[in-house]
């Protein structure tokens, strides 16, 4: 069970002295980012990253055999509502409020949003999926970029933790401004869906960057509308999408784990 207590604050007012994830900060920070920052949010971010996302597709794998997904335009238009209305829109939220949580010390706060993560997936392979990429990447991030957000997260929640919310907490615990590591967590999300959607329609390299590029203004707006976003705008209206993580569950052959 997580300590809830009230937190104390010091004569001055700013900063929680009790116990906490993190001190406080200025919650967002603008898109200025000095060269270190910039440095471990590319590392985090890259496909290189050893968290095994590479062996996810978030459901696309079923989309392409049932033929939802079979050129540009159809992976396109699958991606955009992704990022507008499921869970690319979902994990934006839900990314915003735990970086604020920790950002300003707000125990409650991250449990709450931390254990809503962990909830808020429609199927059992999207639960294992983002519960896997959280695990692994505090795991990693820990040993190669400890910091003390990052070391009290397993103190306040015992339970599973969803890829954005660990992501969140390292760019908060390592002081990354929210709008551009938010942006490079989502561009990071889209690069992968994409590099799935190449192996199986299959799209050349060249394509599946068309794709990308035309996925930029999406993007964006997604992350405007997250950081402002409040926790009862979570919601889904990708039915399509959940189908077919639930369908993959029994793919008779498949590539991907999701």
């Amino acid at each position: 069970m997580s300590d809830t207590r009230p937190l104390l604050r010091s004569a001055a007012g700013n900063r929680r002295v009790g116990p906490s994830i993190a001190p406080a900060g200025d919650g967002r920070g603008g898109f200025d980012l000095d060269g270190e920052a910039l440095f471990r949010l590319m590392a985090w971010l890259s496909p290189a990253y050893p968290i095994g996302a590479f062996a996810y597709s978030s459901g696309i794998e079923w989309a392409v055999e049932a033929g939802d997904i079979a050129d540009i335009a159809s992976l396109q238009r699958w991606l955009e509502a992704m990022l507008v209305a499921g869970s690319g829109a979902n994990d934006g939220i839900l990314f915003s409020h735990a970086y604020r949580a920790v950002d300003r010390g707000d125990d409650r706060a991250f449990v709450n949003v931390a254990e809503l993560a962990a909830s808020f997936v429609p199927t059992r392979e999207r639960f294992q999926e983002t519960t896997a990429l959280g695990r692994t990447f505090l795991e990693v991030t820990q040993a190669a970029w400890p910091c003390p957000a990052l070391h009290k997260l397993r103190d306040h929640w015992k339970g599973p933790v969803a890829y954005p919310i660990a992501v969140a907490a390292a760019c908060a615990g390592h002081a990354i401004a929210l709008d551009p590591a938010l942006h490079g967590f989502l561009t990071a999300l889209s690069s992968n869906w994409i590099s799935a959607a190449m192996r199986l329609v299959p799209l050349g390299h060249t394509e599946s960057q068309r794709v990308l590029r035309s996925l930029e203004p999406t993007v964006s707006a997604t992350m405007r509308r997250a950081v402002s976003a409040s926790l009862d705008d979570l919601g889904s209206a990708t039915f399509r999408a959940d189908i077919a993580s639930a369908r993959h569950e029994t793919q008779y052959t498949r590539l991907f784990r999701s």
